[in-house]
């Protein structure tokens, strides 16, 4: 996966001891590119592996399915749910449009598009992700082709057990988001882990390498490889790489990735069962040949009920033999374990003090390791719920409450009297209890509910192992309202102060007043003839005693003690010559600190009228109406359409936006219709651009 974006938190990887695990995130360099849908052509080359003509038929089988992914996610940062971009790649597995990729890649995405081989765009749908395999299910919609009716060219699985080390196998996908490339090279080793001081590899609080042992290769990967077709020879996938270890790439075998991949489009998700039980390698000193040590159970688990202890050792499960020698067998008895029918009585031999004994356990569902984060703006937090696996890890008696994520600064929850923290638990608000984060909405949206202002509420929360109580007040604060100036006139004209060296200078030696800079367009000053250059040393005959750099406002208070449409005279000195000059004092224009504003959280932007100023320095003609773009949030969703500030917007679907109020009814109306695709024209200094913005109302 390449990120677009900041790099997610979401995933823990190691680095240790000079050895890095690394998701492939960044751009690269990458070879034998091969754009679209053009013809397929890859020459034999000194010192390649594979046959030629094998290469050929192998591209030729997968490369027509290879798919370049771009995504949308979120995750929390700052008490918000930011949105990020990424890319990544995958490979079309059916007919009906199924594309397998990775869990890191497209498993929290909120916007899918994908680009096709034949060069087509289109939209794609999460059917279901599992992090622990690292695998995500994508689905094309079919009617966003060009021709829904087209059929869609589908690579084959292919079987990874039966890959041997030294076989030639080919690395395919879309580095840097770019087009598709390949590179070749053998498998190194098939049961590749993470070495036991890198420490390890989590994936929204799943361990990755609990149930995957890697096909290590060193076919070149690149950094947006992530969820791309490991191939062999035969055209068949035998490997979705994920990660890059020192000069190797991993990628999932494909057996434990297409099981994977049938589960979520049978079911949506992959049903696993949870016992309770920690295994490890039987110890250098014991002497017996089978059998996986338990290292730990869980208490008021499956495994604990069953009588299951530290130290037991384990040499058949459910009448299948059981034989952890080494760190690589681990994975495999814990997809052993993890695959056991949710509810099902299993058979279990152990032996413990040199006597051989049976019980029997029934299996429970494992659920998520860590509940899904989600903003709680009310509360400038974003929060989870809380998972039994988050809940044993803690020691909580139970999986009540909301866990705090992220805080964001200077919201609600982060100027309490007590300020909460992320971990901290929320366990109850004016005395009543919260078992999770929909019904902390809904108790706030109730005690919120026809206030103007932020509502103070007791909150009864945890904090490691004391139960502490705060002063809260929730609610957005309400948007401040800008009194309008009284309108006053003004000089219509720029100046500066003529300091006693800049008079010398000019030949005007002992002068006071200031100096014409700039005369505005169209305005009063202009039609009095008044030219940049003149030197205006009275008004009315009351004298200009402007000479020193603070005087710079002097000019400007004169003009404003009169009234609007007054007729004045200005005393000038032009090259040199003394003269008079009659003004008529216009009202001042709208200025910059009293415009009309609106900041909408949908689309996370912030616009205002145009001022007098704003069209004198971005030089609009009067005809050109819009908007200006004071702030986009980074990531949402103005943002990822390429809003920037300064921007001028002038229409969005072609519908005029020259005032705030004209934007305001057009972003109200795609809220009520959950508009899909927007279209924002926007001027950017001299250039004009037409921004797609696509928002997801989930």
């Amino acid at each position: 996966m390449q990120m677009l974006r900041p790099v997610r938190n979401s995933i823990r990887l190691a680095n240790r001891l000079g050895t890095a695990v690394v998701l492939l995130t960044m751009a690269g360099v990458f070879s034998a590119m091969v754009p679209g849908n053009d013809a397929i052509s890859f020459a034999k080359n000194p010192g390649t592996t594979g046959n030629a003509k094998e290469i050929d038929v192998a591209m030729s089988r997968v490369f027509p399915a290879l798919v370049r992914i771009f995504v949308v996610f979120q995750e929390p940062s700052n008490g918000r749910m930011r949105r990020l971009e990424a890319a990544g790649s995958g490979a079309i597995i059916s007919p009906d449009g199924y594309v397998v990729t990775n869990h890191h890649v497209a498993g929290n995405a909120t916007r899918i598009v994908l680009n096709l081989a034949n060069h087509e765009e289109v939209d794609a749908t999460l059917v279901g992700t599992d992090a622990m395999a690292d695998i995500s299910v994508l689905k094309i919609d079919q009617s966003s082709r060009k021709d829904p009716n087209a059929p869609l060219p589908v690579a084959e699985w292919g079987n990874s057990d039966e890959l041997r080390v030294g076989d030639v196998v080919l690395a395919m996908g879309s580095p840097g988001a770019l087009s598709q490339s390949v590179t070749e090279g053998i498998i190194s080793n098939t049961a590749m882990i993470l070495p036991r001081f890198g420490g390890g590899f989590e994936l929204d609080g799943e361990n990755v390498g609990m149930v995957v042992r890697w096909l290590a290769h060193d076919a070149v990967i690149f950094h947006g490889n992530s969820g791309g077709p490991l191939v062999n020879l035969k055209g068949e996938i035998i490997g979705i790489n994920e990660i890059g270890l020192a000069s190797l790439g991993g990628a999932i075998p494909s057996n434990l990735a297409r099981s994977v991949v049938e589960q979520i489009i049978k079911d949506g998700h992959v049903n696993r069962s949870w016992l309770g039980l920690d295994s490890q390698p039987r110890l250098k000193g014991d002497r017996r040949t089978g059998g996986a040590l338990v290292a730990g159970v869980i208490k008021g688990s499956p495994a604990d009920q069953a009588g299951l202890k530290a130290g037991d050792l384990i040499t058949t499960y459910n009448q299948q033999t059981v034989n952890v020698a080494i760190a690589e067998d681990i994975p495999i008895f814990n997809q052993l374990q993890l695959a056991t029918p949710v509810g099902a009585k299993v058979a279990v031999v152990y032996q413990r003090d040199g006597q051989e004994h049976q019980t029997e356990l029934t299996t429970i569902a494992r659920h998520r390791a860590v509940g899904l984060p989600q903003e709680i703006k009310g509360w400038g937090i974003t929060g989870r719920d809380i998972t039994r696996m988050m809940a044993q890890e803690a020691q909580w008696e139970d999986t009540k409450g909301v866990y705090v994520d992220t805080v964001r600064r200077g919201g609600p929850v982060a100027e309490a009297k007590l300020p909460l923290k992320s971990e901290d638990v929320i366990l109850k608000v004016n005395g009543k209890a919260v078992a999770d984060v929909d019904e902390l909405r809904k108790l706030s949206a109730e005690l919120s509910e026809g206030k103007t202002q932020r509502v103070p509420v007791i909150v009864n929360f945890r904090r490691g192992t004391q139960q502490l109580a705060a002063l809260v007040k929730i609610g957005e604060d309400p948007p401040e309202d800008k009194p309008n100036r009284a309108r006053k006139p003004w000089p219509a004209m720029a100046t500066q102060v003529l300091t006693a060296d800049l008079a010398e200078a000019m030949g005007i030696k002992g002068k006071k007043g200031v100096r014409v800079t700039e005369i505005f367009a169209r305005q009063s000053a202009e039609a009095a003839g008044v030219k940049v250059g003149d030197v205006i040393v009275a008004l009315d005959d009351v004298p200009v005693e402007a000479s020193q750099p603070e005087d710079v406002d002097l000019f400007d208070t004169l003009v404003r003690r009169y009234r609007v449409g007054t007729d004045c005279e200005l005393s000038i000195i032009r090259d040199g010559k003394p003269s008079k000059l009659s003004m008529k004092l216009d009202t001042a224009p709208q200025l910059i600190e009293n415009a009309k504003r609106l900041t909408n959280v949908d689309f996370e932007f912030a616009a205002r009228d145009l001022a007098f100023d704003d069209r004198n320095r971005l030089k609009l003609e009067d005809a050109m109406q819009g908007v200006l773009i004071e702030n986009v949030e980074e990531a949402g969703w103005a943002s990822l359409g390429g809003l920037s500030p300064k921007d001028v917007l002038m229409s969005i679907d072609d519908k005029p936006t020259a005032t705030v109020d004209q934007l305001k009814e057009i972003l109200e109306d795609a809220r009520k219709n959950k508009a899909r695709h927007l279209t924002f024209f926007t001027r950017r200094g001299v250039h004009t651009f037409f921004l797609e913005v696509e928002p997801d109302w989930k």
